[in-house]
């Protein structure tokens, strides 16, 4: 799939841009001349040529060799699009602030909700994953005042920090050996009453892993809890076609959750931010109800602000969005979903020559297109170090990997290695663009090296 991922930063799409910037000004030709202050060009000159220099210390997120954290580049459409609505500069509260711009959030958050399989339902953008999980949160407390929030310990961290900013009452669950809810643990919980929302986590945020939400929604029918679906990083997945059994069958259920999170700055190749929250019922549109003596007056449709917290919020990201959606639509099999296909099969890749190599300790195979692994040595303090050394050698190369504290039992530890700690700091790669396939062969050289640079020995 095209991005852009290259190995210098994508420039031919500029002349489409002032293409697109005479085709925008063309439609506002009937105005009469207004003076405006000219720009001082050489000063702006100055000013961006530095910032140019000074966003140079950066890594290169835009390169197949960062392989790190989740820092996918936007596809070309979306940052044309959104750059172009930057010279309006439209808001996305009221209409008469964003007119087009609401038209295409509308346009583009049900053809997200339609992926879920969800004609009927009510959403909007975010300016990100923590704002949408905020609003979800917030709506499932509004039916439920009384109801304690539950996610599992491998949740994203932004649900408690939320529930604490909320004031709500946040438990977390155990996890199994393969980071998801554990359901035995859950059900105990359940047993002891309480519980008005179990969030099931669809990919989470250090090993991609998925909650099983087919058995949470059989709980669900017992215990009568809300299931609130936080697949701010995995919920493209679904569109997938080499996806396990078992995880397939948590994405064919997604449709059955109250309320689904999704973030199209992920997966979605998008700026940031951009985040989205859906509901499964319209009606919860009651608690956002609010009165304004000036705002939405301008139109009888509804105003994106009479649905969101968020008050400000940039019509860019809707743009940027409706664009990359119109070029690469959510359908399965179709060009944006080969390209994470093509991300998966690079973490499955990656998985195998590392279980394959007897340097190097691995975990649960990947689910998604984040692969975990740690060193082989005498103690678990000292593969940690060992990590530690490896990913410093990676860098020195030009490899870009990641560190993750994980606990020790999510990995197959040898009889001879002694488990001196709970956790283990282990090695972690999110292979999110597609480039990644075709890289895994040099980033394996590279790991290969830096491992042999930091003192692993060869068995």
């Amino acid at each position: 799939m095209e991005n852009s991922s290259h190995s210098i930063l994508e420039k031919d799409s500029l002349r489409i841009l002032r293409d697109a910037l005479n085709t925008l000004e063309a439609g506002f030709s009937n105005l009469p001349p207004a003076s405006a202050e000219v720009a001082d060009y050489k000063a702006m000159e100055r000013v961006v040529l530095e910032v140019a220099e000074r966003l140079r210390d950066n890594y290169p997120y835009f390169h197949p060799l960062y392989a790190g954290q989740m820092l996918k580049p936007p596809h070309p459409v979306a940052r044309l699009a959104s750059m172009l609505a930057i010279w309006i500069n439209p808001n996305n509260h009221a209409l008469d602030g964003g007119r087009a711009s609401s038209r295409m959030e509308k346009e583009a958050v049900s053809e997200i909700a339609a992926m879920f399989g969800w004609e009927k339902h009510l959403g909007h953008l975010t300016g990100g994953g923590t704002m949408a999980n905020l609003e979800a949160l917030w709506v499932a407390n509004c039916l439920n005042p009384a109801g304690r929030i539950v996610a599992s310990e491998q949740a994203h961290y932004t649900h408690s920090r939320i529930s604490a900013v909320l004031k709500l009452e946040y438990e977390a669950i155990a996890c199994d050996r393969r980071a998801r809810l554990d359901l035995e643990a859950l059900k105990r919980r359940l047993d002891q009453g309480g519980i008005g929302t179990v969030v099931a986590t669809i990919g989470t945020t250090a090993t991609g892993s998925i909650d099983p939400l087919p058995e949470l929604i059989g709980l669900r029918e017992q215990y009568g809890f809300r299931i609130h679906a936080d697949s701010a990083y995995g919920g493209y997945f679904g569109l997938t076609g080499n996806l396990t059994a078992e995880t397939r069958r948590a994405y064919d259920l997604l449709p059955e959750a109250d309320s689904i999170v999704i973030d199209p700055h992920k997966h979605g190749l998008q700026p940031y931010g951009c985040g989205c929250v859906l509901f499964k019922d319209p009606g919860v549109g009651r608690f956002y109800k609010h009165d304004s003596p000036y705002t939405y007056f301008s139109s009888n449709e509804l105003h994106l602000g009479e649905i969101s917290l968020e008050c400000s919020r940039a019509g860019a990201a809707a743009v940027g969005l409706w664009a990359t959606q119109k070029m690469l639509p959510l359908v399965k099999d179709g060009e944006f979903a080969r390209g994470l296909q093509s991300s998966r099969e690079a973490a499955l890749e990656l998985y195998r020559k590392l279980k394959a190599d007897p340097r190097f300790l691995t975990a649960f195979a990947p689910e998604l297109d984040i692969v975990i692994w740690a060193p082989r040595a005498a103690r678990v303090s000292q593969a940690s170090e060992i990590a530690r050394r490896i990913f410093a050698e990676a860098e020195r190369r030009q490899l870009y990997l990641a560190l993750a504290n994980l606990p020790v039992r999510f990995f197959d530890l040898p009889a001879a290695m002694e488990p001196d700690r709970d956790t283990i700091t282990c090695l972690r790669s999110v292979l999110m663009k597609p480039e990644h396939r075709e890289w895994i062969d040099t980033i394996w050289s590279i790991l290969d090296q830096a491992a042999d640079a930091a003192a692993i020995p060869r068995p």
